[in-house]
């Protein structure tokens, strides 16, 4: 579940950790690249082969402080929350981003507003 992977890269980042490794799935290999492209992260690696393939991610600091203040997340398992495009709000005032899964794919708050699409809200990040 990328709820794990997401504590795992925080609790790195409290930490003080240059890299963090964790196991490999599709779902969590493309939220990352999300978090890359919107500059949480510094760059993440998929390695290894069949059933021992893991994400290498290399963690971002700036001025020795952490990329990453906080993560909330919205959507749990036993309580999943969809939102339409016009419901997306800005996070922490412009400064955070909200993280959705789309039929588009996994998008930021910004991206699924500006393409029109909704979707399950995944967490916020900031």
């Amino acid at each position: 579940m990328y709820q794990d992977t997401l504590i795992r890269i925080k609790n790195g980042l409290m930490r003080g950790k240059q890299r963090v490794k964790v196991p490999y799935s599709q779902f969590d290999h493309s939220i990352l690249e999300k978090l890359v492209e919107t500059g949480y992260l510094e760059s993440v690696q998929r390695k290894g082969r069949g059933v021992k393939r893991i994400i290498d991610i290399k963690l971002k600091y700036d001025d020795s402080q952490p990329a990453i203040t906080d993560i909330k997340f919205v959507s749990r398992p036993s309580r999943r929350i969809y939102a339409g495009y016009k419901e997306i709000k800005a996070s922490h005032q412009g400064f955070g981003h909200f993280i959705v899964s789309t039929p588009d794919g996994i998008l930021s708050g910004r991206e699924a507003k500006k393409k029109k699409i909704g979707g399950q809200i995944l967490f916020e990040i900031w």
